[in-house]
Parts: structure tokens; sequence; C-alpha cells
């Protein structure tokens, strides 16, 4: 029956029974009104101290530790950003329901270049004045405090979006990297690693910013479409062994000429087969010339010729791979401007392929990995041949070529605004002057770019700090580590050593990885292969906000430089870091207050600041082991020393080269472990049609707008929703389906709430003295139960909702609830069915208001304070139910699986009535139902296939139906006829029976209904 019984219009007087129908009541309305809902509860949440209540809560109970990968303080939160945090205030929330002490710290990355180049946009190229002079302390010391007012802002004003979106945490005492005992921290951090030895001053090509001005790790650069020069070049064969070839070149393709001046070498491979070719007809104009004698990969000697116009050439003969190591050339700018006069050799290369350009590959160590890495490889053997090794610093920061490429010093690569500079014209002029150019041409192709300024990188060798990956080292402390305590004495902090051998920390951190959990598993081969290829870690930037590499150095002559290695002087450099912040180590005096009595020695002091990856990657030995600062988190018992505490990081799938990365290292290098014990990554967001979201496209969300136009439980809901393993979909279409999914979720919540506003727990009924019905219903809730807690305990929130969609939609809502109206609705106060079916739904409204609460934070919030307003104060406070086993009944079950695919054929049968127009409500039908199978007609036998279906009555007959019956193909031998139902229509319930008017005192009702109108009447209620 609905709802909401009609009135009689016939008659004026007629009772008004719905005074005697327990209806659905309560406060919790249809239209959620979540924007202005949500922001009372949040103040309530603070009023009450929700998060101090967990963690008092929680004491004592294993914990589990989500620690915040800190966002950047660097403006306001985007949908990016939602996704991250909510998943991460699910996983606490449900980490805390599953029993665990699920404390959640936040977190923010302050420091760094992003923030640096807004304080220069904003405060002076925007107002046309000129950048502090670094140099000054005072004017060093001045542009920070502005980059730290500028984090600052745009902390708070995060904050408080964040806790917009209903995260739980302790908003009050987050962590930031710009804290004077954090900025301690992470220089305590650096220090071990100078004293194990793999901290080291080097000279390699790094990614560099012209535009920033600063190097740049891998995870800083993205690889966007860029069109280059390309050049096909001469080397002359000037080896006097190799008489044949007096007369030949080798021929180097490059994208790149204004490497050129850096030119040492040219690699070659022994598994590609090369041969030495004379051109024999080429236009006069041409600059490859008739008689030119060329030594070419075979596979790419046609390609090349095509590219230099030659319109015939020949093979003179194979030059084996194994004969080249021994060509020496000289350099095709020899003699510009005095320059170039050495021996280019030839070195054999695995990173030589014959899939483009000749076979040959320019080397210029100091622009480029591969290239570096070659050349000093071969650099002892080098010096033998009385080859000059040192590596040339041809290109400054600004872009422009030095001194040290003769011919060109002062042409820009790149200028400072990235854009293309003059030096590849030059190079390509001076080539063509001296007959050494063969060809040229332009590429479209992957070339990184900055992340932040989206303006071209080039590599260029500098010097940097570095942290060695492959050299053994033992930790400082084996067994444990210790940290000065702010305010006074010491915290200790063990850390137990994997093994007591030297290891290296490339081979540390490719065993913590293995014993870490990666969720999805993927995870852990991206992150193995980062690892197992990676350079050593450049940690070095050459800019002015951030923790200073605070060591002093005293150079050795031949490039390299010893650290200075004192714990005296580091002491007075943290205590100085602790009470001042970083900005000390740049103050006037700052070398001669650290020295102290070593002052007077050769010590100059690195003013270099640490990559703001090794700030985040330090993050866990301030927020997960400082007990005087963040005391929530304090003893943590991590399963790999026998406890029961677990260590979780969550981020986007690109940290897997950013903060998952530079964490691991860090810790691996400090703790010999890892600092997490479990990994969940999460993917992009992009709009409905799979496409980025830029401002440009008009195809962003902005989650401001989202809670304000339909609440941050809507968010929720869409980020539970999604598999965010993958890159996830959203726009207003996706939110529209969303919205839906809210309401139907809502509606059956308060459903519920409104039936149990009848019920009495006092008079709740034990589970083997409820229907068949009722206890086919807690079955489906232990079933429910041990998905739901199998879905959070794997961080499988998608299945969540799904499945509790499913079982709300489908089971409750159109299944049982939908059965149960009448019982509900309109049996006596006394009525043991009713009760037991209140019994049911109290336990089924708990179960799911629990379960959804991380979820629907406030919407579930708002059901418990009616549902339970004696109970917690709180639904966080509450775990999930505990396991639902003893509800279990298979037998029953099966039985019912019959039982409602009977039911789906009836109901079937009754739409076609109802669309033909024959019935109205299924009351008014009296289905007949034909069943072949005996085995199903027993299972029918005591069966109310009237209640089940919702008519008011049915009969069952073995054997074959009409012809015309109703039938479904996936339900063999059942069929139904349906016949309009007998008798006259009950005033009360609306069923249609031959035993209404049988009650004197109510003729208008059926019997039951009359029992009922009687106990409302001893009650005092009349009609």
């Amino acid at each position: 029956m609905s709802d909401k019984p009609q009135k009689s219009v016939a008659k004026t007087d007629a009772p008004d029974y719905a005074k005697t129908l327990f209806l659905p009541q309560t406060e919790f309305p249809m239209r959620a009104g979540l924007p202005q809902r949500e922001p009372d509860i949040l103040k309530r949440w603070t009023d009450i101290d929700l998060y101090g209540q967990l963690r008092a809560r929680a004491k004592g109970r294993p914990k589990f530790v989500l620690h915040d990968g800190p966002p950047y303080a660097n403006g306001s939160i985007h949908i990016g950003h939602a996704l991250n945090k909510i998943l991460k205030d699910v996983v606490t929330k449900s980490q805390q329901m599953l029993g665990h002490d699920s404390n959640y710290v936040p977190g923010w990355d302050c420091h760094g270049l992003p923030i640096e180049w807004k304080i220069e946009e904003e405060n002076y190229r925007s107002k046309g004045k000129t950048k502090p002079n670094f140099k000054d302390p005072a004017a060093m010391v001045a542009f920070r405090k502005e980059c730290r007012a500028y984090a600052e802002h745009w902390l708070n004003v995060q904050r408080e979006q964040f806790k917009r979106l209903g995260i739980v945490g302790d908003w009050d005492h987050p962590y930031a990297t710009m804290t004077y005992p954090a900025e301690a921290q992470i220089a305590r951090e650096l220090m071990k690693f100078a004293a194990n030895g793999t901290l080291y001053r080097g000279s390699k090509p790094v990614m560099w910013s012209v535009v920033e001005k600063t190097a740049l790790a891998e995870a800083e650069v993205e690889y966007e479409d860029h069109t280059s020069d390309t050049v096909w070049v001469k080397f002359p064969v000037t080896s006097p062994a190799h008489g044949a070839l007096a007369q030949a070149s080798v021929v180097i393709w490059t994208t790149t000429p204004w490497t050129l001046p850096g030119n040492r070498a040219i690699s070659f491979s022994n598994k590609i087969a090369y041969g030495l070719y004379k051109v024999t007809d080429a236009p006069a104009d041409n600059w490859a010339k008739t008689g030119d004698v060329l030594i070419l990969a075979d596979k790419l000697a046609g390609d090349v010729f095509k590219q230099a116009r030659v319109t015939a050439y020949e093979k003179l003969r194979n030059i084996p791979a194994d004969a080249l190591d021994a060509v020496e050339c000289a350099h095709p700018l020899k003699g510009l401007s005095g320059g170039y006069d050495f021996t280019v050799p030839l070195l054999e290369g695995d990173h030589v392929t014959d899939d483009t350009g000749t076979g040959f590959v320019h080397t210029a160590p100091g622009h480029g990995r591969e290239d570096f890495d070659i050349w000093t490889a071969n650099a002892r053997e080098l010096e033998a041949r009385g080859i000059n090794s040192t590596i040339p610093y041809t290109v400054d920061e600004n872009g422009a070529l030095t001194t040290q490429a003769p011919g060109f010093e002062g042409r820009r690569v790149i200028d400072d605004k990235g854009n293309k500079g003059d030096a590849n014209e030059a190079v390509i002029k001076a080539l063509v002057e001296r007959n050494m150019l063969l060809a040229r041409g332009r590429l479209k192709h992957q070339y990184p770019h900055s992340w932040r300024s989206k303006k071209p990188v080039i590599f260029r060798n500098t010097p940097q700090w570095f942290i060695a990956m492959d050299r053994p080292f033992h930790l400082p402390l084996e067994g444990g580590g210790r940290r000065a305590a702010a305010g006074g004495g010491e915290a200790t902090v063990d850390h137990p050593t994997p093994t007591p051998s030297a290891s290296s920390l490339r081979a540390r951190a490719l065993q913590a990885i293995s014993v870490t959990r990666w969720v999805p598993p993927a995870g852990q081969n991206r992150i193995t292969g980062m690892i197992a290829n990676r350079p050593d870690w450049v940690i070095s930037r050459q800019r002015a906000w951030g923790v200073p590499i605070a060591v002093f150095v005293r150079e050795k002559g031949d490039g390299s430089a010893e650290v200075l290695v004192d714990d005296a002087v580091n002491q007075r450099i943290t205590d100085a870091f602790e009470q001042e912040g970083a900005d000390a180590w740049y103050a006037e005096g700052a070398r001669e207050r650290f020295l102290g009595d070593r002052a007077g020695e050769d010590w100059t002091k690195v003013d270099d600041i640490l990559d703001v990856w090794f700030d985040s990657g330090s993050t866990h030995a301030f927020v997960l082991e400082d007990a005087v600062h963040f005391p929530g988190l304090r003893e943590i018992k991590r399963k790999a020393d026998g406890g029961q505490d677990t260590v979780m990081y969550l981020e986007g799938s690109d940290q897997h080269r950013g903060w998952f990365h530079s964490s691991l290292l860090e810790s691996c290098g400090t703790r010999g472990r890892a600092p997490y014990d479990v990994v969940l990554t999460h993917g992009f967001t992009l709009d409905e049609n799979g496409r980025k979201m830029s401002k440009s496209l008009g195809n962003t969300v902005d989650p401001q707008k989202v809670i304000k136009d339909s609440g941050a439980d809507i968010l929720r809901l869409w980020v539970c929703a999604t598999d965010y393993a993958d890159d996830q979909r959203i726009g207003p279409e996706i939110l529209k389906n969303t919205i839906e999914t809210y309401r139907k979720l809502r509606n059956t919540i308060r459903w519920m709430l409104g039936t149990l506003h009848h019920f009495d727990r006092g008079e709740a009924v034990a589970f083997a003295d409820m229907p068949e019905l009722e206890r086919l219903m807690l079955h489906r809730l232990a079933e429910q139960s041990a998905v739901v807690r199998r879905a959070y305990a794997e961080f499988d929130y998608k299945t969540v909702v799904a499945s509790l969609a499913a079982f709300m939609n489908t089971e409750l809502s159109a299944f049982y609830f939908d059965i149960r109206k009448d019982t509900l609705y309109c049996d006596p106060p006394s009525s043991p069915a009713r009760k037991a079916a209140l019994t049911v739904i109290d336990k089924l409204c708990d179960a799911v208001v629990k379960w959804l609460a991380p979820v629907l934070s406030f919407t579930t919030e708002e059901a418990w304070r009616l549902y339970r307003p004696d109970a917690e104060p709180s639904v966080h406070l509450t775990l999930f139910p505990e396991s639902f086993d003893n509800f279990r009944d298979d037998a029953l079950a099966a039985k019912w699986e019959t039982v409602r695919a009977v039911r789906s054929v009836v109901t079937g049968a009754l739409e076609l009535e109802r669309a033909a127009k024959r019935i109205g409500s299924s009351l008014e039908a009296s289905p007949i139902v034909y069943v072949a199978d005996r085995a199903m007609l027993g299972t029918l036998f005591d069966i109310d296939l009237a209640e089940v279906c919702i008519t008011s009555n049915f009969e069952v007959r073995e054997g074959d139906a009409p012809a015309d019956a109703f039938r479904l193909p996936n339900v063999q031998g059942v069929t139904v006829v349906v016949e309009k139902a007998v008798g006259a229509k009950c005033a009360r319930s609306w069923k249609i029976l031959p035993t209404v008017g049988s009650d004197s005192e109510y003729p208008d009702v059926s019997p039951r209904d009359a029992r009922a109108l009687r106990e409302w009447k001893a009650l005092g209620v009349t009609v």
C-alpha cells in the first residue's frame, strides 16, 4: 500500500483511518539541503571535539596512520585535491570503524620554486622591480620572509577548504615543512647522509630551467611537443692507423646543434652493420659534395643521403664494428676562435641504435645522462691515450654559451622567457663555413619542459649535490637512531637495521619495495623500475626559498669537495634552526657562528637549498617520529618490528616518481627501510569526455562550486563510486547521476528512520521467533556485512558504494520494504510480525548508516542524531557492526531464490495488466500461478504469495497453464494468469477481499484491520 492512503471523498463523514496507521514519521527531510546543513554539522564536530574524542576512544587499539602527502601551499584547491583528501578521509574513517586508532595529521609543502616564482612575479616582475640580490644576507632573509607569509596565507585558505569537504583530522596542529622544528629535522636528515658518506658534490648534466634558474628533478618535468632544429654533421677521421678511412668522415645526427661545442666523443654499437659510402652525384650547390666519403649504418644510409639531397652514391666496403673503437676524428668546429683542437674518440655504447639518425651518436658529456655515463666510464682509458677527460661547462645558468664554447660565447640556447635563442643558428652557420654540415631539417617531437613555467629545459653540466645510489654504507647507528627533542631532552626512536652488512641505497630501496603492500599491485613494478634505473639523486637547487644544504665543504682542487662532519657544528646548526628557522643559515655571520672554533679553517658554507622533494621525503622523520610536536602519533610499532601498527601513504600515481620515491630513498638512507607499509595510488581526474581539464577548454570542475550547489557529500559519493586506481571522469552529467544515486540512498535511510519512529527496542523479537522473510533479510545483512568489511579492508570503495546501492535499492526498497509496508502500517499494535519487521529494520538501519558513514559523512551524521540520539554523539565514534554470521541460513536463502523467481513472473504479468489499464494498483489483482515442477510447488506451500507479490489474493495450481498465460524465459515452468480480485475494498488497507464487511463493528474493513482498530480504540485513538 502507499505511504499516504487516500481519504474517501464519497462520504464526508467517513472515518479517518490514517490516525490508526503506523505511517513513517521523521524530521529527516527528503530534500537534503546539504549546502546549508553541512556547515552546521562541521560546527558541531568542532563543538564536541570530534577529533579529540576519536583519539580518546581509540586509545590502545592498533594504529593505522595515514601519513599525509603534503599538498603545495600556493592556491585554492582543485578537483584533484578534493579527490585525494576525500580518499584519505574515507581511509582513516573506515579504518577507525574497523577497530584501529586511525589518526590523521594534515600537512603542507611550503618551500620550493612555485612559491618563490609567485613572489618574484607578484612582488617584483609585475611591478618592474629588480629581484633582491641573494648574496646580501639581509635581502635573502627578507625575501624568504615574503615566501613564508605567502605559504602561510594559502595554507590557511586550503585548510578551511579541506575541512569543508568533511575531512576529520588534527587541523589545529598540522605539519608544515617551513616550521622551525621541521626545518631543523630536515637538516638533521641531510646530515645523516653526510655522515654515512653518500652525500657528495659532483659535476653532472642535469635538467636545467633557464627561466627559473634552477636544476629540476625528473618529477618536475613533463614532456610536450617541441620543434627542434636537426643537423647531420661530418667528423673527419684523423687516426693514422686507418689509412683506408683517411678521407672519410663519421656522420652524426642531433636535434640539439647548440651542444656540438660540448662534443667530446662519438658513440657506436657493435650490434650495428656499418659501411663506407661515397657520394657519386649531388647538386652543385649541395652541402654534400660529389666525392664525399662517409661512414654510416647500412640500415640508415639511404635515409641520410635522401636528407642530404644526394642523387647517387655507392658503398665501397663494409666496416666491422669492432674496428671502430680505434677510430679517432677531428671536431667539426676545429680551429674556430682557436678552439676545438682535440681528438674526438669513438666509444662503444649500448644506447646506440639504427632506428633513426646515422648509427652514430654525438656525445657531449655535459649535456646528457648517457653521454656523461659513457664518457666517465672510459675516462681512465682516455687519459691513458692522452685525451683530456675533463667535462666542459659550455652553458651557463642563463642558457648562454660560455668561453668554454669558443666562437659562441654569449649565444643563447633559450632566453629568459623560455623562447629559442640564437645558439643553434650560430653553430649551424659555423658548420656550413667549414664544410662540415651534410644536411639540416626540423623535427616535432616530445621534449622536456618545466611543469611550472611550461618552458623547455636544457641539459647542462653544473656542480650539484648528489646522494649516491650505489655506494655501500652502514647506517650511523646499528639498531637505533636518535634525534634531539625540542625544548630539551631527547626523543628516542628505534629503527632496526635489516642487515648488519653495508649495502647501497639502491639495494636497500629495492628490498623495501618488495615488502611493501602496493594498491593497486602494479605500483610495485612501476617504482621498482624507477629505482632500479635511476641515476644518483640530485638534491640541490640554486634558489632562495627552502632548507639550505646546511654543510661546510673544503675544496680538494680536483673539482670535488670534502664535507665537514662534526657533531658540535651540526648541533649548533640544528639548535639555531629549531629556534630561528633556516633563515639563520643566511644571516650575517652565520659561518663563524656555526663553525665556532673551526672558523679559522678553510671551510666554505654551502648556499644551495635542498630540492623540495628532499623536504617532503623527510616528513616521516618529524611527523611520525616527533613525539614532542605530534604526540598523537607517538610509539608507532610497525608490523615490520613485530608490532600491529600500519603506516599508509596515499597519493596520485605520479608520486611513484615523486613523494613515494623521495620518501623511500630518504628513509632507506637513514633508517634502512621504507617509511610506509602500504602505498595506495589513484589516477587523475578528467572531464566527461576523457580530456585533461584546463581553464582554456572551460572544462574544469571547481569543488567549491559543487559544494555550494550540491554539497560535499555529493563529491564524496562521486569519489567513492569511481575506480580511483584509474583516471576518473567528472562533469555535469556525471554529477547528475551521482545526485540521483545519493537521492535513492537518502530516501531509503529516510524511510527506515520514519518507520522506526514506531519502534520500541524493548519489544524487539528474537531471531528464532521471526518469520521467514525477516530471517531471510538478516541472512542478506550477514552477506552484505562480509562484502562491506572486506571492501573497506581492501580500500575498495567502489564496491562499498555499488554493493550498498544495490542492497538498499533492490533488496530493501524494491523487495523487503515493499512487501512489509502493509504489515508495518496496518497490523495491530500487538502484531508479532510488525515487531519482527521493526527489529530487522533497526538492525538494517544501524548497519547501513554506519557502513555509509566514511562515504556520506554529513548525511549519516544527520541521520544518526535522529536515529540514535541517546547513543554516541557522532556516528563517526562508532565501529562497524560485528559479523552477523549467526544470521546465516543458506538453505532458507536457496528457498527464497525460488520464491523470488516466481515473484518476478507475477510482477511481470501485473506490469502488463497495468500497461493495458485492466488494473490500477496490484491490489486489484488475484493472480493464478501455474507451476509445472512439483518440487517448486512444495517450496511455495507455506508462502503467502499475495503478501510477497503485494496482491489481494492468489492461487497456485499444479500443471500446464493456458497458452496465453504470462511467462518469463529465464524462469522455466512458471506461468501466470492475472484475474481481478474478488470482494470489497478495505477502506483502511485497500486490499480487495471477500471478508470485508464480515465484522459488524467495522463493516468497511477486513478482519485484520478490524482487530487493529479495536486495539487502537483500547489505546484511546478514535476515528
